[in-house]
């Protein structure tokens, strides 16, 4: 099974423009506290891969904290007869080491606010 593993700014370049959906696989309480703008959630809790976008023809990259469940997400579409090979190596871990923007919950406030 080839995974293709990419980048931070290589992720961020595609979302830019439009030529990827995202998706998050993490739990929603960690969603809910910090995100990458634009992402998607479908929890690998409750990951359906029949459930996923795919009426804009973009390609789909999968997320998560760290790489982990990114890849076990792309098993259960390889496994549900679906041809996804894409994750953002390293994560949301490695997005934020590369110095790229996420949004999160301030905890004062419970507001949102670009983090990084």
């Amino acid at each position: 099974m080839t995974i293709r593993n990419l980048s931070p700014q290589d992720v961020l370049t595609r979302l830019k423009a439009d030529e990827i959906t995202l998706i998050d696989v993490r739990e929603p309480d960690e969603y809910a506290a910090e995100r990458i703008h634009g992402a998607l959630l479908f929890p690998l809790s409750t990951f359906d891969a029949h459930a996923l976008p795919h009426d804009d023809g973009k390609p789909i990259v999968f997320h998560c904290g760290s790489g982990i469940r990114s890849v076990k997400a792309i098993e259960k579409c390889r496994a549900a007869g679906l041809p996804q090979d894409s994750h953002l190596a390293g994560g949301l871990k490695a997005w934020k080491t590369a110095g790229l923007p996420t949004i999160a919950i301030d905890p004062a406030t419970g507001r949102l606010r670009e983090g990084r």
